[in-house]
């Protein structure tokens, strides 16, 4: 069993074969990876407190952190996110095709929608939306303007770079978590619902609905 892939209160991790996950990376707990995502070096996936849901061709680059809030929120990823170096993504919803510069912020209850961005450095403070296709910056983050054609290609282009990128690393026999397989007896403490926008698992739906506009 892998060293980085940990239980919390006897719940494991559920990660597709074709992950990579790097082996300074730690997942924890009740979370959920979709394939082809990719998780960089000294990045902390942590579903203690509540869910973590991750979809299908994610990069969460290195030193990134992954949390929850216990009383209210899971965090929940879609498909296709990039999550940029250093950042914090927090009891919150990202979905499918948005783009976290590095170093942002995103906290409690805040929605990411479809093609939206969070310039590098970035705070979304609590319960904040930012509605799709749009940029925001700044701390705490306003709206800049709507996405133009450079950060459009940005949220195209990533994804398939960082996991063509991911697979090098697997054929040199690092990061591979094909091998590891949670206890038949795993309890999920919340919905199984790994992947894309509008997803049905308790709390992506909460999120939603209790963010600011």
């Amino acid at each position: 069993m892998a060293d980085n892939i940990l239980p919390y209160k006897g719940i494991w991790p559920t990660i597709d074969a074709g992950v990579f996950l790097a082996p300074t990376a730690t997942v924890i707990g009740d979370v959920e990876i979709g394939a082809e995502t990719n998780i960089w070096f000294a990045c902390v996936v942590r579903g203690d407190m509540n869910v973590i849901r991750i979809g299908r061709r994610v990069n969460v680059q290195d030193a990134t952190v992954i949390h929850v809030d216990s009383r209210k929120y899971g965090t929940f990823i879609g498909d296709d996110v990039t999550i940029g170096h250093s950042a914090i993504i927090h009891a919150c919803t990202l979905e499918d095709r948005s783009f976290i510069g590095m170093q942002a912020c995103i906290m409690d209850g805040a929605v990411v929608e479809s093609g939206a961005m969070v310039a590098a450095g970035g705070l979304i403070t609590p319960g904040k939306v930012v509605k799709a296709g749009q940029l925001w910056a700044g701390k705490p983050a306003r709206f800049v303007r709507d996405c133009g054609d450079q950060e459009r290609d940005m949220i195209a282009h990533v994804p398939p770079e960082y996991w063509a990128m991911a697979q090098r690393y697997l054929e040199a026999g690092i990061g591979r978590v094909d091998g590891y397989r949670p206890p038949a007896d795993r309890v999920a403490i919340g919905a199984a619902a790994p992947g894309a926008k509008g997803a049905a698992a308790p709390g992506a739906r909460e999120a939603k609905t209790g963010a600011k506009r």
